[in-house]
Order: structure tokens, then sequence, then C-alpha cells
């Protein structure tokens, strides 16, 4: 029986972030999805120029409430979200959790908790860090956060193996049963390497790939659709990071042969389904 996911996220016309970036890879992998877009650009902001609309929170209850006229949302599996532009539509996010849980109990909720990055900083409205770790990650089974993400939720250092455990156990604690840390660049990580980390039921386990010298929006989004879509087949932290893993590796290296400023989605399509290299997980 296919999955099915409803993808609460930005979505841009050309290029891939957000649901045009997630939305592909699970219907790549056999999953039905219901894509909601919280705003639609011509582009990504990161081009510095961009038209388009930011909806309002109301668009997307409404959105859901017709879903759920259809009497569907007892079949749904799972509530993806990334960013959120607004307090106002996560809140409508977080009922959308809440109406979907009402109608499966078995349903879950993976948030991947947009914040900032290394280098970066906090790049997120004001407000939205503490409604992330206030109201989002308590109500998720699954984050995806990066390591700055991560270091800001737990409000611990995580720059080598102790910090990493120290902080993945106070996030645990506000609720999340998995997390996936994407982008770790600790003590113990080559400096040509990037390690993947996932974190459940007290285990710890390593994905270390090639480090690539890349930038690209929209790879955050890819794997966290993709760690989801394996987790609800596998059930299985460590399987599930073997194979997000590999393809988001796959995906990535295929744009940066391509010399694309975007993700080369559709032309390394396979990867999400039988990546070019497997990687090894370690258990920590």
């Amino acid at each position: 029986m296919a999955l099915n996911i409803l993808s609460i996220q930005s979505h841009v016309a050309y290029g891939h972030v957000g649901n045009a970036s997630a939305t592909f890879p699970m219907q790549r992998l056999g999953a039905e999805v219901w894509p909601i877009h919280t705003v639609q650009f011509s582009n990504h902001t990161g081009y510095g120029a961009w038209r388009g609309q930011v909806f309002e929170a109301g668009l997307i209850r409404d959105l859901v409430a017709g879903i759920s006229e259809r009497g569907v949302l007892g079949r749904c599996d799972a509530v993806l979200s990334g960013y959120q532009g607004s307090a106002e539509t996560g809140e409508a996010i977080l009922d959308a959790v809440a109406a979907v849980k009402s109608a499966n109990s078995k349903a879950i909720y993976a948030c991947d908790p947009v914040i900032g990055d290394v280098g970066r900083g906090v790049f997120v409205r004001p407000g939205i860090p503490e409604f992330m770790r206030d109201m989002v990650v308590p109500a998720a089974e699954i984050i995806t956060p990066n390591l700055f993400e991560l270091e800001w939720l737990s409000g611990e250092s995580a720059q080598n193996l102790a910090g990493l455990k120290a902080a993945l156990a106070k996030v645990h604690v506000m609720g999340p049963r998995v997390i996936l840390v994407t982008s770790y660049l600790g003590a113990e990580t080559p400096s040509d390497s990037l390690d993947l980390i996932a974190s459940h039921a007290g285990r710890l386990y390593r994905v270390r790939t090639p480090r690539l010298e890349c930038n690209l929006n929209g790879a955050g989004d890819a794997i966290a659709a993709l760690y989801l879509v394996h987790w609800l087949r596998l059930g299985d932290a460590a399987g599930a990071l073997r194979l997000a893993a590999s393809s988001i590796y796959g995906l990535l290296k295929a744009t940066v042969d391509s010399g694309s400023r975007e993700l080369v989605m559709i032309a390394a399509q396979e990867e999400f389904v039988h990546p070019s290299r497997m990687f090894e997980v370690e258990s920590l």
C-alpha cells in the first residue's frame, strides 16, 4: 500500500527548494504526496530577487479542511514541514498535524526545524527559533536539524562526539524520537568528509561521505523527505540513514559535476531509488 504524506512547505516555480525539492523524491520512491504551499515564489531567495506571494495561514487551514472533507486524513501516514515564515504559519501546520493524528493515531510528524546555519547564523524572522523550540519540536516524532540548529535548540556546543551526544540527549527530552543531523563537522570528522548522524532509542549512527564543495539550496528539504519515506518503510533509524545519505550524496555529486546552481532532481532521479554509491552505517 502506498504511503500518503502531507507536505506543507514553501514552493518555487523555477528550481528546487521546499516542496519543489521534497515532493518529487518522495514520489519517485512510490509515496503519494499531498503538497500544500506556504509561499509560491518564482525562484528561491538566494538569487537576491524573486517574485510571488507568501500565503496567509488561513489558506493552509482551508486546504487541510478540504482534504479532510474528502474523508482521507485517516489514510495520511505523515506530515512533513520545513521553513516556517511566521508563527501563524507554524500554528496552522501544527493544527494540520493534530487533525491528521486525530484521524490516524499512527501518523507521525517530521519537521526540518529551519533556523539558520553555520557561517550565516540565524536567518529566520525574530521569534521563529523560539517557536520552533517551544512548540514545533515537541510536536514532532522526527526532526532533521543541521549542526547549527541542533546547537541552537539544545543550547549545547556539539563540536565533538561528547558534545554531540549531550546536545542530542537534551533535544530528545523535548519530544522527538528520531533526530537526523544532516551536516555534522565535528572534531572527529576528517577535513575531506561530512558526517550525517541519526539518533534513536539511545543509539547513535553515522554515515560519513566525501565532502563536496557546494552550498546548494534545497538539499536539506530533499534529505528530510528521503529520510521520512525510508523511516516509514523500515522503522529503522540506521537503515533510513544509509539510504537517505547515499541518495543525497548522489544527487549533490551529480549537481556539482553538472555545474548547476539548482539541484539536478530530474537528471539524477535514479539516485533516489538506486544510489550509485552506497555508504555504510557505523554505530557510535
